[in-house]
């Protein structure tokens, strides 16, 4: 079945190269940097660490290729949940986006949660008596507060949003400049032994690590592909997108990274009795400009932290919604509040998945909570888009691809070895924690809630496939409201 062309849902393509780079580098640097900062020198064991911050760029890189081919081939409204539905709809149906959104249900709060943890974090800097207990319950009180505000409506997000990116960026600028002013080549270059030493597993257990953590901060390189149906020109703005913001922001944490190496001893940001192991950006602030100035930019950040789970729990909600409306999710997914008109189920569930997510992260620690998140998305996400470029190469050769993936496959090997090691060193690093067992556990769980779902909805296995490949018609063109 192909023919016309798919239905944008009544959006207008008005977000043009500027403001789709600015997305997703909004969705990239929120609360992450300022708290895996000393993830990542623990990780290394040293300064070396800026080594993952590159690695976690060049994965993003070869991914966001991946994104890149299937945003601009298909630029409608729901990212992996489109792409997974057009490749894998002739062999496996409706299963492959079921399990991505009941994946997304997991991984899209786990992200909100590091988000919470990360608050609490550089909470306890301006109240240092801050016990386990009172943290538990700001954070809870915060996951709460954030679900309170989006359950009444809330109106005007792009103000929102703006606020959120004029103070991260504030926070992030203050605290390279603070930098800037006390930089010490000598703390920031100067290695311990063995720190290169590629023959050793030491090396390369702190590689993975890294890699894990830089992919974590890098993650929102992918925010306009889900909006494909807002984007001018996506065959052309997509791609460029993805690729200027990895690029950008890349730029800009290895800037902190150094930066805050060359204030603080890295030795600091490994003791878990210094500030600096959980508030490194107030401890630069307070060694170069003082307490006042320490106090301040924390402010900022906690601002930021705050924004980034609002943000993030606002958008994550629709998406069970989206994909209950179009039936391949659960249909009571697909009811929005009578009078506000936001979808209350996909809210709550995502608020307290967020909410046990946090407690996670309170009593393991965040490197932790950071795998198991990665982890679940990898396996239906991440590896199975990677598969969906080739399988869709295959079954719809004629598919306009206004943008094709450069040096094909080779981008495609490069992340799918690059999320095959983060999946492995999970694994490997976590013991007794199984972070692998568990987002196994949830990918069988969903299989099962499939066939549950597919039984109801007399869908394969229980029905016909439905096969719509609506992506093969015209070409995609601009539309300017009426009087523009």
């Amino acid at each position: 079945m192909s023919g016309s062309p798919p239905p944008n849902g009544g959006f207008v393509r008005r977000v043009g190269l500027f403001q789709a780079t600015a997305i997703n580098m909004s969705q990239m640097c929120g609360i992450g940097p300022f708290v895996t900062i000393p993830l990542m020198v623990a990780a290394f064991g040293g300064p070396q660490a800026v080594i993952g911050f590159v690695a976690g760029a060049l994965l993003a890189l070869a991914d966001g290729l991946v994104w890149a081919e299937l945003g601009a081939s298909m630029p409608g409204s729901g990212g992996s949940y489109v792409y997974l539905r057009q490749a894998f709809q002739y062999r496996t149906g409706r299963l492959m986006p079921f399990l991505f959104v009941w994946t997304a249900m997991l991984f899209i709060p786990l992200i909100m949660s590091t988000g919470v943890v990360g608050f609490v974090q550089y909470l306890g800097y301006l109240a240092p008596r801050l016990g386990q207990t009172a943290g538990d319950l700001i954070g809870l009180g915060i996951i709460a507060l954030v679900v309170l505000l989006l359950w009444r409506g809330i109106e005007h997000i792009a103000r929102i949003t703006a606020v959120m990116w004029v103070v991260m960026i504030a926070s992030v600028v203050l605290v390279i400049a603070a930098a800037a002013t006390d930089f010490s080549a000598h703390l920031a270059f100067t290695y311990p032994a063995h720190a290169f030493e590629l023959g050793s597993s030491h090396f390369w257990l702190g590689f993975a690590g890294g890699l894990t953590i830089g992919i974590y901060d890098y993650l929102g390189y992918n925010t306009t592909a889900y909006m494909g149906a807002e984007i001018k020109d996506p065959g052309r703005t997509l791609p460029r997108s993805i690729i200027l913001s990895i690029l950008g922001i890349m730029a800009i944490y290895l800037l902190l990274q150094i930066g805050t190496l060359g204030v603080i001893d890295w030795h600091r940001m490994t003791s878990p009795d210094d500030i600096a192991s959980t508030s490194v950006a107030s401890a630069v602030l307070e060694e170069t400009w003082g307490k006042g100035a320490a106090d301040t930019v924390t402010v900022l950040i906690l601002v930021t932290a705050f924004a980034s789970v609002f943000t993030g729990l606002l958008g994550g909600s629709r998406v069970p919604y989206d994909a209950a409306r179009e039936r391949v999710f659960f249909r009571p997914y697909a009811k929005l509040h009578p009078r506000h008109r936001f979808p209350m189920l996909g809210l709550a569930t995502m608020g307290a998945i967020t909410a046990v997510g946090f407690l996670i992260g309170r009593h393991t620690d965040l490197a932790t909570l950071i795998q198991l998140l990665t982890t679940v998305m990898v396996i239906v996400q991440a590896l199975a888009q990677i598969v969906a470029v080739t399988v869709l190469r295959k079954r719809q050769p004629a598919l306009r691809r206004p943008y094709r993936m450069w040096l094909y496959p080779l981008p495609s090997v490069v992340a799918f070895v690059g999320w095959c090691v983060i999946y492995g060193y999970a694994d490997k690093n976590s013991p007794g924690r199984h972070p692998v067992e568990w987002s196994l556990a949830w990918l069988a769980l969903g299989c099962v809630a499939y066939l549950v779902w597919a039984r109801f909805e007399k869908v394969w296995p229980f029905g016909p496939k439905e096969i719509a490949e609506e992506y093969l018609a015209a070409p995609v063109v601009d539309a300017e409201p009426a009087g523009a």
